[in-house]
């Protein structure tokens, strides 16, 4: 397979004359290339590739290479709304649903990358984004995602200290003020009301619980409810440090888990990957890099440390 060699001057305009000339697969320069890029450089990569080739370069890789490694250069090969509509449809597709993949993308995703992700859930699987998670959730968890799905959060920046107050009430009586959980509150305060407006319920939910909010979810709720509330929280608060802890779950203890760990490296890479290492650093008290270099190997744990960056 004809693959890519030199494709960029210090990081300038596409070479397209130097492109594509080994005739095997090198995982080296894969990651050299891939690795190093931006998502607008990859997509010129694929269309040149296409163009000299005849072929997709997506296509290829995905019958030279195999196992984590192969999900992590496919990944990089996607646009940000194709590649968590793909993880969407990965994590709901076969036996069982990982909920964790639901639950990353929707909570942490914006309003507009939502509403994106949901346009091109349809054109490509010919079926709602919505439609897919009601058939494989239910209860109040399914009811949290197709509210995160409507998309519907105000992204507006405005504070209504009087609603603020309320909110946090209602949701005070909804939980620990009485026997049994009305998680319908949460759902409304939680999925609909803008960041500015929710970091200041949150502060008032600690004046009239005693409590954070998290540690109240935690008391209230259980399962993937719980952990879809306890993302929205962490995401509004900070969420480079909310992807650091993803990762530090998926690498602690025995085993890895891959699909956490690809996804966030994947997704984080050209977004906030710098905040979630500073994150990672303050929260565990070692660098992502070391983490990374420690539970994984190969060409798996090579092109990782490239996303990932200097050990710092």
């Amino acid at each position: 397979m004809v693959l890519l060699e030199s494709l960029t001057t210090e990081g300038r305009q596409l070479d397209e004359s130097k492109l594509f000339q080994t005739a095997c697969t090198d995982e080296a320069a894969l990651i050299e290339v891939l690795a190093r890029r931006t998502i607008a450089q990859r997509q010129l990569i694929k269309e040149q590739y296409k163009q000299q080739v005849g072929k997709s370069l997506a296509d290829d890789l995905d019958s030279e290479l195999s196992g984590n490694f192969q999900k992590v250069v496919l990944g990089l090969l996607m646009l940000a709304p194709v590649y968590d509509a793909h993880e969407l449809r990965t994590s709901m597709k076969g036996a069982g649903t990982e909920e964790a993949a639901l639950i990353d993308i929707l909570a942490s995703r914006t309003t507009e990358e939502v509403k994106i992700i949901n346009l091109v859930y349809k054109k490509k699987h010919d079926n709602s984004l919505e439609d897919d998670v009601c058939g494989d959730t239910s209860g109040m968890f399914q009811r949290v995602l197709v509210s995160l799905l409507t998309a519907g959060r105000d992204e507006g920046t405005a504070v209504d200290p009087a609603l603020a107050v309320q909110d946090a009430k209602d949701i005070f009586e909804a939980g620990e003020a009485r026997w049994g959980t009305d998680e319908v509150k949460f759902l409304t305060v939680l999925c609909v009301r803008n960041r500015n407006h929710l970091l200041k319920v949150f502060e008032e939910y600690k004046k009239v619980s005693g409590r954070d909010i998290e540690d109240s979810i935690k008391r209230e709720m259980s399962g993937s409810l719980e952990e879809v509330f306890l993302a929205i929280v962490k995401c509004l608060k900070n969420k480079p440090a909310f992807f650091a802890e993803r990762l530090y779950k998926s690498m602690k203890g025995l085993g890895t888990t891959d699909s956490v760990l690809i996804r966030t490296m994947v997704a984080r890479a050209e977004i906030d990957m710098l905040d979630i290492k500073v994150e990672f650093f303050k929260m565990y008290g070692k660098t992502l890099y070391s983490f990374i270099k420690g539970d994984t190997s190969g060409d798996y744990r090579k092109i990782l440390l490239e996303l990932c960056g200097e050990d710092k």
